[in-house]
């Protein structure tokens, strides 16, 4: 049955075009364009930092040049002056974020010789360097990657930043953001580990579905392994490295997230040094697939994706918007010695991966580092962006596929969450299938990505339902919604209610709780059924209500302390919240 479902597949490959990428970096830009060089390389951001819904392309400084910063305009990118400098400092990370939620982004950027830079947008894309007032980190170590989430669901995002310490002396920092342009230390109080980790990079993202985000970290050089905190819903985090089998050791490089199965939980690919310089360790890259019970499993082998070279940035990228998730994966090896310098991995539609041939991706012979997904003619094929090493000039992969496939394109903006939407899940459902995606910002090897969420439609020209859950628990649903166009979500613009029945009209206090656990809900509820579950799904606890009360109480205090999911239904919905149970 497989083979045949497969060859139904290659089919469908054949008659929607053939998958095609052309280097255009020469024709794109005035003059050529480079970082210039330092061993172990930089970010790359391709994002639309003047909000004209072209995507942008920024390049951190180096030791011989600042920070460039390329604006779109339909299709062709110019050269800019934002006024922001380095300093002749190298920087590694550079990346767009809104830290006060005024709709604009601010810039922001570190270096592993002890700088970081934070530029506030003042509009019009002018800027003003606050790095010395806004409480962030001064002490002289090497910064590397930055991602930014919402950690503590407050609104505001907040910031961490990985620290690359060869002694590994000093631990991954977590900032807390405060809205006004400040930010406060809390990597104690939070729960990160204070060691040190030779940390390249990490992504935000919430793996256990229960709504907060969690912290997941690439450690370098096999002496500690990768990390995944656990976001436990009260402004702490608990490291689950071990019980989720995330703990790889490996000279872990880059963080990429995405549901790339699209079965609703959220995977990770890690890049990785091949062959690797101890035994007993991880060999090759880790394609983890959640099995959605709180644990991983590192598939890469039996799918195709270990790489076998000496990975660094990935992006996750529909190639031909067939609906399948491909994998575009850069090396700092240029295949003199028969190790891939790059590969697109395409998705054959049951999970496994083979590398493309005649794409124009193979003829690639960089050494590169840091990559990003955008849309450069805004046409709904994904791009890529690709920063290179040794003064060789970027490349940028013109994603030129002859296909009949469709495609949507989501733009989000937050209101009562953080303006940007980041951590926000989007589900997309066209027939009987169901598509999702995630909002993130900074992943990847120190990448910055579009804005925009790219899905992939193939045939279908129209979509049944998008539905947007935000961090403060909003869900907005829109429904039947043209294909091949872009769409900007603004939360609580469509919020999905049946009944009046949201997930803002239920109140469970107090959060985290010893003894009782009281909720409250609307009074055009007569009949509620109220389940308790652990984390694995185990039903706990049930309790039916059919009085006209709308203020209950149910006891817990026969409950061992954890994380548990509180699951209310008035037969026509299910609303899921989370509690901490001291």
């Amino acid at each position: 049955m497989k083979r045949l479902l497969f060859f139904f597949i290659l089919i469908a490959h054949q008659v929607f075009g053939q998958i095609e990428f052309r280097n255009d970096e020469s024709l794109l830009f005035d003059q050529e364009t480079v970082y210039g060089s330092s061993v172990l390389g930089p970010s790359i951001s391709f994002f639309d930092f003047d909000q004209d819904g072209w995507d942008d392309i920024t390049i951190p400084a180096s030791a011989t040049q600042d920070f460039q910063f390329f604006k779109n305009v339909n299709g062709n990118f110019q050269a800019v002056d934002l006024g922001i400098s380095s300093n002749n400092i190298q920087a590694r990370h550079a990346i767009w974020v809104d830290i006060d939620n005024d709709g604009d982004h601010d810039f922001f950027a570190t270096s592993d010789l002890g700088y970081i830079w934070l530029y506030r947008n003042e509009g019009n894309n002018t800027f003003t360097n606050i790095t010395n007032t806004s409480g962030l980190p001064t002490i002289d170590i090497p910064y590397w990657g930055s991602s930014w989430g919402d950690y503590n669901n407050d609104g505001i995002l907040d910031v961490f930043i990985s620290i690359r310490d060869a002694d590994q002396i000093q631990g991954n920092l977590l900032y807390q953001g405060n809205g006004d342009g400040t930010f406060t230390n809390t990597t104690v109080s939070a729960g990160i580990d204070p060691a040190g980790y030779i940390t390249f990079c990490s992504s935000f993202f919430d793996y256990d579905n229960d709504g907060d985000q969690d912290i997941y970290t690439a450690n370098d050089k096999c002496t500690t392994p990768n990390t995944l905190y656990r976001n436990n819903g009260d402004g702490t985090f608990t490291d689950v490295s071990i019980a989720s089998g995330t703990n790889l050791y490996m000279s872990a490089m880059s963080t990429t997230i995405d549901d790339f199965n699209n079965d609703g939980w959220l995977d990770i690919y890690v890049t990785n040094f091949y062959p690797p310089f101890e035994e007993d360790v991880t060999v090759g890259n880790a394609y983890l697939l959640n099995n959605g019970d709180g644990t991983f499993s590192n598939i890469a082998l039996e799918n195709g994706t270990r790489f076998d070279s000496i990975g660094w940035g990935t992006v996750c990228i529909d190639a031909s918007n067939n609906t399948y998730k491909d994998l575009y994966v850069s090396g700092s090896v240029n295949g003199e010695d028969g190790r891939l310098s790059a590969a697109l991995y395409l998705n054959d539609g049951l999970g496994n991966y083979t590398i493309s041939t005649g794409t124009g991706i193979e003829e690639d012979p960089f050494i590169s580092y840091s990559n990003a997904i955008g849309d450069i003619q805004n046409d709904g094929l994904q791009d890529i962006v690709v920063i290179n090493a040794n003064d060789a000039p970027i490349s940028l992969w013109n994603n030129t596929s002859t296909t009949d496939n469709n495609w949507l394109k989501i733009t989000l903006e937050g209101t009562i969450s953080n303006k940007m939407g980041i951590g926000s899940k989007i589900k997309v459902g066209v027939g009987e299938n169901v598509y999702y995606g995630y909002t993130l910002c900074g992943e990847g090897y120190m990448n910055q990505n579009s804005d925009t969420e790219f899905f992939g439609l193939g045939d279908a020209t129209t979509v049944d339902y998008i539905e947007v859950t935000w961090l403060s628990g909003m869900i907005d649903r829109i429904e039947d919604i043209d294909s091949n166009q872009t769409l900007t979500i603004v939360e609580g613009s469509n919020p999905l209610s049946i009944n009046e029945f949201t997930i803002n009209d239920i109140t469970l206090y107090p959060n985290p709780t010893k003894d009782n656990i009281h909720f409250s809900y609307p009074e055009n509820q007569q009949e509620i059924t109220i389940s308790i579950m652990d984390i694995q799904g185990k039903v706990i606890k049930t309790q039916y209500f059919d009085s006209p009360n709308q203020e209950q109480t149910i006891d817990i205090s026969d409950m061992a302390s954890g994380v548990y999911f509180v699951s209310i239904d008035n037969t026509q919905k299910t609303i899921v919240k989370k509690i901490v149970v001291l």
